[in-house]
Formats: structure tokens, sequence, C-alpha cells
């Protein structure tokens, strides 16, 4: 099988890596970090033990040709660059897989493709990409696959296989979109409130504009405030809520599971707080505002998410007018 990753971050380099180091045909397309990964390849760090893997490198999507499988681990702030970079990966045979956190990912690649060419991913992972080529693993590492709008194939059951012999412990899905309702149970708080924070607990209770008085808080520090806990556990059960009223039929339970899941973390700083303190562009859509928008739809009341979107949206126009 032939393996092409198109977003080579954190997420992307780890399974890429994975992959390659399994002895698949793993190709990256890379821009900034091309010279580093082509002379040293990918590093990683874990607990579960450290490797280098050496992926084939690439600069352009033509370099690298028609593939069996493309693995997407672009921010979905890129996702309009799909028609762009994916049709010279691409055929009639080809399954294109996105590892992109957040609602509509899928919907956006079958705009490009074929729906039924398209598979999703839910990675319950906590990576940080701490240099060019280099990937802190600290925890986890499952992850769910899925068919977009529609049940398992055989070629689901067969990539899962694949995940699993590379030593990615990997389940089945039936509803993908169900999934991914589960795992903004977690996105959505963790995310959004380590770069909330940053503003200060009154701009988020409150209406006042945000200011910086603070720091984006980790995920330790979130459950041990003595507010932001309890937001984090009202925002899990917001999605929750929403999720059933589209029909997935979330437990309650999933808010102290994912509670117990984050504390095996430590301090940790997910994605979109990185993304903040390095003044790029935050996953606004996806992450926070469309799941605000189907919640809406649904005639769910979900006050928390609105003020989340709020404080993010206030944040990601105030570092834009600063970077003006």
């Amino acid at each position: 099988m032939k393996i092409a990753v198109v977003g080579c971050g954190a997420l992307g380099s780890y399974y890429g890596a994975k992959l390659c180091r399994d002895n698949r045909d793993v190709h990256f397309l890379l821009r900034s970090d091309y010279d580093v990964v082509r002379r040293r390849g990918v590093t990683i760090h874990s607990k579960e033990g450290d490797f280098n893997a050496r992926p084939r490198c690439a600069r352009t999507p033509d370099e690298i040709g028609p593939c069996d499988l493309v693995l997407i681990g672009l921010k979905t702030t890129a996702n309009d660059q799909f028609a762009k970079l994916l049709p010279p990966l691409v055929a009639a045979h080809t399954a294109v897989l996105t590892l992109q956190n957040g609602l509509g990912n899928e919907e956006s690649l079958a705009k490009v493709f074929s729906p039924e060419q398209v598979m999703g991913v839910l990675a319950l992972v906590c990576l940080n990409r701490t240099a060019p080529g280099v990937v802190q693993h600290i925890d986890h590492g499952h992850i769910v696959l899925g068919e977009f709008q529609r049940w398992p194939e055989p070629r689901t059951h067969d990539i899962a296989t694949m995940f699993r012999h590379a030593g990615v412990p990997c389940s089945v899905t039936d509803n993908l979109a169900r999934a991914r309702w589960d795992k903004l149970s977690w996105n959505i708080p963790f995310n959004g409130l380590g770069v909330a924070s940053f503003a200060g607990w009154d701009a988020f209770a409150g209406e006042a504009s945000p200011g910086r008085p603070g720091e984006c808080l980790t995920t330790d520090k979130l459950l041990a405030h003595p507010q932001w806990s309890i937001v984090v556990r009202e925002l899990m059960m917001e999605v929750i809520v929403a999720a059933r009223a589209l029909g997935h039929d979330l437990p309650d339970s999933l808010v102290e599971t994912q509670i117990q899941r984050t504390l095996t973390m430590g301090a940790y700083k997910p994605s979109t707080v990185l993304d903040f303190e390095n003044g790029l562009p935050l996953e606004l859509n996806t992450l926070f505002l469309e799941p605000l928008r189907q919640a809406q739809a649904a005639a769910v009341a979900t006050p928390r998410l609105r003020s989340l979107c709020r404080v993010l949206t206030l944040l990601t126009d105030q570092e834009r007018k600063t970077a003006l």
C-alpha cells in the first residue's frame, strides 16, 4: 500500500512514522521541514519507546503521484487547499482519510472527491511537535476509524488491521458522526477553555471584551481551578445534549470518562492552545462554531458554548488586529 501524509505536524508525523516503521511505503508532503526530515527522518519521543522513521519526502503532490491511501493531518484552517493539494495523490481507488478534528471535514472532502472515497479518524492522543521532524508523544494513541455516511466496508477493517500491525490501537465505528461528537466533548472544553482562560474569567463569564490578564491554562490547571473545572463539565454536558438531539446516543457518564482520561495527561497543552500562543490561526469553525450552529439548529440551549465562541472570536480578532 502506497500512503501519502499531507499535513506533517504532530498528528500526521506521528501516525505516518508509525506506519513507516512498519515498512509501509509512506510519503510525506513537506514544506518547511523538508530538508530536516529528508536528512534525519522523523523522531518520535515516547514513554512507549523512542524511534526514528525514514519516510520518502516530497515538496509537491505531483512528486508523490497517485496513492492507495492519503492521510490528511492539515489544520482545518487549510481545508480550502484540498482541491489544490490532493488531486495528484488521488486515483479512483484511493481512500482519503482525514485525521482532523471537528465537524465538516469529510463534507469538504466529499465536494472534491467521491463520498465513497472519504473516511475519517478520531485520534485520541496527546502529541506536541517540539522541533522540525520531532514529535513528543505524551499519552494515549488509540484511533477510531469510520466511513463517511455509510457502514464500515472491507477496506475499513483492512486499514484498521494495518494500523494495529503498526502498533496503533485502532477500532472501527459504524457511526463516524457520533464518534466526532464524542471527541468534541473533550476538544471543545479543553482546547477552547485553554485559550479562553487567557482572557480571564470575567471575560468568559461576563460580557467584557477580553484583555490579556493571564495565561493559557493547561488541562491540569483547568481541572484544578474552582470555576473553570465546573465549566469544563458544563460544556461537556452541552455537547452531549446537542449530540443526542442530533440522534447520537452519548451517555452522561462520558463526562467523567473524559475527565479521568485527562488526568493522566498531566500539564498538557492541546493543539489550539499551542496555535494561539504561536500566533497561528485557530480552528474556530470546525471545532467550535459549527458545533454551535448544529446545536442551535437542533434547538438545544448551549449558553457556555455560545460564550466560549464569543471569547475565542474576540481573541482571534484581537490577534489579527495586533498582527496588522
